[in-house]
């Protein structure tokens, strides 16, 4: 089994920060929704003011990310880091709240060219990359500011200061929060006298990879009147759920624990979404029945939520809770499919690689190889790049974010 430390998709909150941690200023989410900032009211509109939280030289940079194994090569600027609580809507498409982080290059520049990166799978509510206190989570963010470029990150939805659960593996909702967090950092850049381009470069991670290309597509239809997409570039997506990542869950090629936490996490975010039981007893077995929806609301640390589950999933399992994972029907099936579509319901119109490691122990890379197939029958040429040998804690999906990040960021580069 694998070591607690190189669990990815919670591998942030159970990663040590060895570097000084982000001066962070408590938002209330919930107080923030009343305040008012005079600007429009609509979606991606700032609530409150952006929260600086730090700013670094270029020599400070290269000494945060080497303390957690990012590269440093592509360090050109100091950078400033900053907290946004804007306006967007949730699953139902009710108005709420979402945070994010926006880092800017430190290079003197007024006109800036935008990456939106996409972070992986987390529980705890305070690992967002806009809230932790280490460098994982907003190290790639900070890596594109570094090298010159406007940084985005979305904490997604009831993740970082926002209120609520977090609806885990949830394109749509993470397209929209992806969405209206640029059109929070546009609004925010212009305070600090810098204006957002047009053209936006969108990567992501693990859950994140997944959601840029949902962004990428919204982007790409019109979603929003002044961004337009230019490129993508996610990192070792499980973009296939059913037919790539749920066999490798029911049929041991995950670590055990890894298909529990993964299982659990899915069940239960997507049991609220789309009312796949009543009540927890008739998927998951007693003791675990009783305290699963409460491991993964967003107050459990990652480190406790694995902790408290089961080592396999004929323990965690009911006979139904088997056969969902079996013979996906009903609206699971629907679900699957929609997660399914940032692969087989649009077309890209602008450079896309996708990145991926072979031997990756989360999102096994057949998720990689039907996204390309899948591209590839839309006429669509996606090329493949393999990140090479890189691990991070023992874990290498976890190196795939940290060498996928280097070779991204000079591609980013070389795009004119």
């Amino acid at each position: 089994m694998a070591s607690i430390r190189a669990v990815a998709v919670f591998g942030v909150a159970v990663t040590t920060a060895c570097a000084a941690a982000l001066a962070a200023v408590p938002v209330s989410a919930a107080g923030a929704a009343t305040a008012g900032t005079g600007r429009d009211s609509g979606r991606g509109a700032l609530v409150g003011e952006p929260q600086r939280l730090r700013a670094m030289t270029a020599g400070e940079v290269r000494t945060w990310l080497a303390s957690d194994e990012f590269d440093v090569d592509g360090v050109r600027h100091g950078v400033d880091l900053y907290r946004l609580v804007y306006r967007t809507v949730d699953v139902r498409q009710r108005p709420t709240v979402a945070s994010g982080l926006l880092v800017l290059p430190r290079d003197g520049k007024r006109r800036l060219r935008t990456v939106s990166y996409t972070h992986g799978t987390m529980s705890y509510k305070k690992d967002a990359p806009s809230t932790t206190d280490g460098v994982w989570g907003p190290g790639p963010v900070v890596t594109y500011a570094s090298a010159g470029f406007a940084a985005v990150a979305p904490d997604y939805l009831g993740l970082g200061e926002g209120p609520g659960v977090h609806p885990w593996k949830d394109v749509p909702s993470e397209t929209t929060a992806s969405l209206d967090m640029l059109r929070a950092a546009r609004h925010a850049a212009a305070d600090k006298g810098r204006m957002l381009e047009r053209d936006v470069l969108v990567t992501g991670f693990s859950q994140g990879a997944s959601a840029a290309l949902g962004l990428a597509r919204a982007l790409q239809e019109g979603g929003d009147r002044w961004f337009r997409l230019r490129a993508v570039a996610p990192i070792s997506g499980a973009y296939d759920f059913e037919n790539a990542e749920l066999p490798a869950l029911r049929d041991g090629e995950l670590p055990p624990k890894l298909s529990v936490a993964y299982t659990a996490y899915l069940l239960t975010s997507w049991g609220r979404l789309h009312g796949l039981y009543r009540t927890p007893a008739e998927v998951f077995r007693q003791p675990y029945a009783d305290r699963v929806e409460k491991l993964f609301d967003g107050t459990t640390p990652g480190p406790q939520m694995l902790e408290a589950l089961p080592g396999s999933l004929d323990e965690l399992l009911t006979t139904r809770g088997w056969a969902m994972l079996r013979r996906p029907s009903g609206a699971f099936a629907r679900a699957l499919d929609v997660d399914a579509e940032v692969c087989t319901a649009w077309t890209p119109h602008v450079p896309i690689r996708l990145y991926k490691m072979d031997g990756d122990e989360q999102a096994v890379t057949a998720n990689t190889d039907r996204c390309r197939t899948s591209l590839r029958a839309r006429g669509v040429d996606a090329p493949v790049v393999d990140v090479g040998e890189r691990t991070y804690e023992g874990s290498r999906h976890l190196g795939s974010n940290l060498a996928g990040t280097t070779m991204i960021v000079r591609w980013f580069r070389g795009l004119s």
